[in-house]
């Protein structure tokens, strides 16, 4: 793909090139995908998350295929991504090496290191705290241990898991751990909860920070085209409980009307930030 945009009085670095190749077998995958985007880009019709970069992604996996046991495959990967600027210095990569294991009944494992490495290009809050933030032009690596796991998708209850343990910015150090648990009243319900907990350790004026995000939600299938769903979330970080509920009514295929409420509050001292009721109806003209 190559894409050149016109801006009166620029002339240079207003392209964006990219390409994807990838060759895929039972067992080997190896791809490539690059892409550049110069600083004079101007995208009127839609946009881009950064300018001036340039970006490179290599990556394979190789798959071995026990023939019995509890174990479907399993095999190694590789995963990396550079950013350079467009003077070729590098701002910023993540490579990850995962160990994927699938299981026969659907479940499945993924253990990985991660090694990043990030130069700022501006100043950055590490925790989003407001209490201070990273100096344009500092450097920043760390090393990280984690794994998820999926259970089966067949189940009517359905749980997954996931850890990461290493380094952060600053020479600091993060633990986080997340998950959700589903169960599937068959066939008119779900209820879920999502959890993740984040724990930095910083050195001053951050130190600690310790970050919840607590998502429970409930789906319920009243007929064919009558759906309620109610979704809750709490999150420290940004000192924000969420309640948005909505009832959703198929008149037609691809038409619905929605009458959706969105309630926030302000945990500590608990109050009310602000509220909103919407009606929203769309309408597919077949002809």
């Amino acid at each position: 793909m190559l894409v050149k945009s016109f801006t009166p009085h620029v002339n240079s670095s207003d392209w964006v090139h990219a390409a994807n190749l990838l060759y895929s077998s039972k067992r080997l995958s190896v791809g490539w995908q690059h892409e550049y985007v110069g600083h004079n880009y101007n995208a009127e019709v839609g946009y881009v998350p950064r300018k001036g970069y340039i970006k490179m992604n290599p990556y394979f996996s190789y798959l071995f295929f026990p023939r019995k046991g509890a174990i479907l495959s399993h095999g190694i990967g590789f995963n990396s991504t550079y950013y350079f600027d467009e003077h070729w210095k590098n701002i910023d990569y993540r490579t990850i090496l995962p160990y994927t294991i699938a299981f026969r009944n659907g479940a499945s494992f993924v253990g990985l290191l991660q090694k990043d490495y990030v130069y700022l290009t501006g100043p950055f809050d590490p925790t989003n705290s407001g209490k201070d933030t990273l100096a344009r032009g500092t450097e920043h690596r760390a090393n990280t241990i984690g794994f998820d796991y999926f259970s089966s998708p067949k189940k009517k209850f359905t749980f997954s898991f996931n850890t990461r343990v290493g380094g952060y910015y600053a020479d600091g150090d993060r633990l986080s751990i997340g998950g959700d648990a589903t169960y599937r009243f068959q066939p008119y319900a779900v209820i879920s909860l999502a959890l993740t907990y984040t724990d930095l350790r910083m050195p001053a004026p951050w130190n600690r920070t310790e970050l919840w995000i607590v998502s429970p939600r409930i789906d319920i299938t009243f007929t064919n085209n009558f759906y309620f769903t109610t979704f809750f979330q709490f999150n420290n970080q940004t000192k924000n409980i969420n309640i948005n509920t909505r009832l959703q009514w198929r008149y037609r295929p691809a038409s619905d009307i929605f009458l959706v409420f969105t309630d926030n509050y302000y945990p500590d001292p608990f109050g009310v930030k602000n509220r909103a009721l919407v009606l929203k109806a769309t309408y597919w003209w077949n002809k």
